[in-house]
């Protein structure tokens, strides 16, 4: 089954709006995936109804305490398993280094556990190129790259693609890539213009689906909810239903 990745090296392009969404449409349709919040912001745990009171209790007891991922792992109020982050994971950088043991530590424990044999993975990304981020790569074999409808974003994607390509010479297979365009906005130029780019530049690999400026998804996580649960027939729900689709009609969640 598909282990995929949700990064970018920017924050604000909804990284975590799209994992939740995402395992919350495959739950629904008899998917459930393991999701693994990899951002000590643990944002996605919080709205998941899986925040926990201190780091022994989250992915931070798997590499300080080598705790199983399994014994981690809690039932997110959306029916999905979860294993938790805290705060204390930004401290794994500075704890274990950048070497090829700290960077393969996920996939390691993945793999021992026999944790994607019969389930998909979903893994939120903390916004910045990190041990925790490159975990998530290196444990990874498929990478969604969202993008919000603004210039900066771009970059953010353009520094993923180059991260990706750089490290194509230490990972075996490199992961496939998909990169879909979200808090669009049909009424500005803006918007179109940066689609425009965004298709030239990634060309297949660019998602058809754009995830639209869309206030359920805005209004979701302040009620600890998913878009299919707060609003499900509003754009958002539509979109990241289209979006999914895609990915499936595509084999990317193989």
């Amino acid at each position: 089954m598909a282990k995929i990745v949700v990064f970018n090296q920017k924050g604000g392009v909804g990284k975590t709006t799209t994992t939740l969404n995402l395992a919350a449409l495959l739950t629904r349709r008899g998917r459930t995936p393991l999701v693994i919040d990899l951002d000590p912001q643990a944002h996605l745990s919080a709205i998941s109804g899986a925040a926990v009171g201190n780091g022994h209790e989250s992915l931070y007891a798997f590499y300080q305490e080598s705790r199983q991922l399994s014994e981690l792992i809690r039932t997110g109020s959306g029916g999905w398993p979860i294993v938790p982050s805290h705060l204390d994971l930004s401290k794994v950088d500075t704890q274990f280094g950048k070497g090829p043991q700290a960077l393969n530590r996920l996939n390691a424990g993945i793999v021992r556990e026999n944790l994607n044999t019969n389930r998909p993975i979903l893994m939120d990304a903390c916004p910045m190129l990190s041990v925790l981020s490159l975990n998530g790569i290196f444990a990874c074999d498929r990478v969604i790259v969202p993008i919000s409808a603004d210039y900066l974003a771009i970059k953010g994607a353009i520094q993923v693609e180059r991260t990706l390509r750089a490290m194509e010479r230490v990972i075996k297979q490199p992961p496939l890539r998909r990169y879909v365009i979200t808090r669009f906005d049909g009424r500005r130029k803006m918007s179109w213009d940066i689609d425009k780019q965004l298709r030239e530049r990634f060309g297949a690999e660019m998602c058809e689906t754009r995830i639209s400026e869309n206030v359920s998804l805005a209004e979701s996580p302040a009620q600890n909810n998913d878009v299919f649960t707060h609003a499900p027939n509003s754009k958002g729900a539509h979109d990241y239903a289209a979006l999914l689709d895609e990915l499936e009609a595509s084999g990317f969640l193989s």
